[in-house]
């Protein structure tokens, strides 16, 4: 049995004549572990997906999930996998009981094992309250979480996870993150997507970027981090209202970016306590009160925009 529980080669996709969706993708992920699949919105993420499910087939390369060819073994790939995607598969009708019940009978078990699997995962997942309600009274981090119990009715070696916390409240996000990370104490593999940067990096073993459908950066969150090369200079003024004199300021100076949520301004200080120096001139100048100024390492979405904005797109 192979250490990894997936091993992607070259993998490419087009759809009919246009640009290819993927061009020679090729990562692995360890068994047992977290990766976070990151890219921009249309970058190849759902189509890899996608292809290591079997929902489609690659126009080349080649991929093994959970030790089997996604190609010429679909049916031990389907056996061995649990997906959520974006879109709700649920019954909305149907009581989250009831929707649990009909994935284990799906998914080849006698009744009373549905029956018995559907309580184990209710109380698992903390629905015990909802579970005799129909779906359709749900909110978006309880259906979420019947989602992802779905999956599991029968427990998957690799479990596909597409956007799992797109538009949930933050409270949500995290709890579906606590039930993401208890999956890999199971010794399942999870492949993740998502657009939250933070996400990837509180619950991601390893990252592997794609852009224009081409692997461009892969390793631990901390291995992209120090790509960046350099350090960041953040200003936390006490009243988040100077937050637009103080960006003014600092106009002119690299990778300018306003968090209104942390209620501070970074700038990109590659000379380190020269440039920290030169943004505390500035600032001091606007007389304006501050709660923080400090030198920080980059954060992963800076990472991330680092790698991406940089990267020369190869013509097709």
């Amino acid at each position: 049995m192979s250490s990894l529980a997936i091993e992607v080669v070259g993998l490419e996709k087009t759809f009919g004549g246009s640009t290819p969706a993927l061009r020679g993708v090729s990562f692995s992920v360890p068994a047992g572990t977290i990766c976070g699949l990151l890219g921009h919105n249309g970058a190849g993420k759902t189509t890899t997906i996608n292809i290591l499910s079997t929902l489609i087939r690659p126009s080349s390369g080649s991929a093994l999930v959970a030790g089997y060819d996604i190609v010429r073994q679909p049916g031990r790939v389907r056996a061995s996998i649990g997906m959520a995607g974006q879109a709700s598969a649920l019954d909305p009708l149907l009581t989250g009981r009831e929707n649990l019940v009909l994935f284990g009978r799906l998914r080849g078990l006698r009744r009373q094992q549905a029956k018995a699997r559907a309580d184990e995962l209710i109380k698992q997942f903390d629905l015990t309250e909802a579970a005799d309600r129909q779906i359709i009274t749900y909110s978006g981090g309880m259906r979420r979480r019947v989602d992802l119990a779905s999956a599991l009715v029968v427990l998957p070696k690799v479990l596909f996870l597409d956007e799992p916390t797109v538009g949930l409240d933050p409270r949500s996000r995290r709890d579906v993150w606590a039930l993401v990370g208890s999956l890999a104490l199971q010794g399942i593999t999870v492949l993740l997507t998502t657009q939250y940067l933070e996400e990837a990096d509180v619950l991601s073993d390893s990252i592997v970027v794609i852009d224009h459908g081409q692997v461009i950066a892969s390793g631990t969150s901390e291995d992209l981090k120090r790509r960046v090369g350099g350090s960041y200079c953040q200003v936390t003024p006490t009243n988040p209202a100077d937050l637009p004199q103080v960006a003014a300021v600092l106009v002119g100076l690299d990778g300018l970016d306003i968090d209104a949520d942390a209620g501070s301004v970074s700038v990109f200080a590659p000379d380190g306590v020269a440039t920290l120096g030169e943004v505390f001139r500035r600032v001091d100048a606007l007389g304006v009160e501050l709660t923080d100024i400090s030198l920080r390492r980059p954060s992963l979405d800076e990472a991330f925009l680092h790698l991406t904005e940089t990267r020369v797109v190869a013509p097709s």
